[in-house]
């Protein structure tokens, strides 16, 4: 198979997938990028090539970035399977304190994306944000204080809270040592193929507030 043979395919892979990861019909996306069905349906299969200005209305409709369509078919737009196992290890969020450890979702057309997050000793979340989309937080050891839309409320091990992320948010270690938190951010469907740093997470956040706070 040459070069080109296997781009096109590539490209076609990563076209189908973006479009039934975002739930669009052949005719749907067809019509809205000016194209005819018979068309895309090749260009899906590679049996077709695009030009550029066809390839960047077909990212539009999709919402994707028009480099998403040169990744290689091994990068998925959308997860299908991911595991992940328990010698996983923790990442330290720079000059935050914070770890994490990132257990699954986060491609560019997945609405979930999950973390294992742990708070350092007696520091706390500083600034206060706001994003589209919900996120869910288990805490599973220590306790943390989460403040939504002036109203405070503490975890303890075994509870949890649901949020529209909209809401004024923010979030703080309560106890005397670490907490250990599963959080699950769901994106709205309107993000899909946005860019995940777009939707920012509040304890990445912090490290830009510690950078404000350092400046002179």
């Amino acid at each position: 198979m040459d070069k080109v043979t296997q781009a096109a395919r590539e490209i076609g892979t990563r076209l189908r997938s973006a479009r039934i990861g975002a739930g669009l019909t052949l005719a749907s996306v067809a019509r809205q990028a000016g194209l005819s069905e018979s068309f895309l349906s090749r260009l899906e299969r590679g049996q077709a090539v695009a030009s550029i200005a066809n390839l960047i209305q077909l990212a539009e409709v999709l919402g994707l970035g028009l480099h998403e369509l040169f990744q290689s078919a091994s990068a998925p737009a959308k997860t299908r399977v991911a595991v992940h196992r328990a010698d996983g290890g923790l990442k330290d969020v720079a000059a935050t304190g914070y770890r994490f450890r990132h257990l699954g979702g986060g491609a560019p057309l997945d609405r979930l994306e999950v973390f294992h997050l742990v708070f350092p000793r007696a520091k706390g979340m500083p600034a206060t944000v706001s994003h589209p989309g919900q996120e869910h937080c288990y805490v599973l050891s220590g306790e943390v204080l989460f403040h939504v839309d002036g109203a405070a409320h503490r975890l303890k091990p075994g509870d949890g809270i649901l949020i529209d992320s909209q809401l004024p948010h923010r979030a703080e270690n309560a106890g005397r040592g670490q907490a250990h938190v599963l959080m699950t951010v769901a994106r709205p469907a309107e993000a899909a193929g946005a860019q995940i740093a777009e939707w920012p997470d509040w304890w990445h956040l912090a490290t830009s507030t510690e950078k404000e706070k350092a400046r002179p």
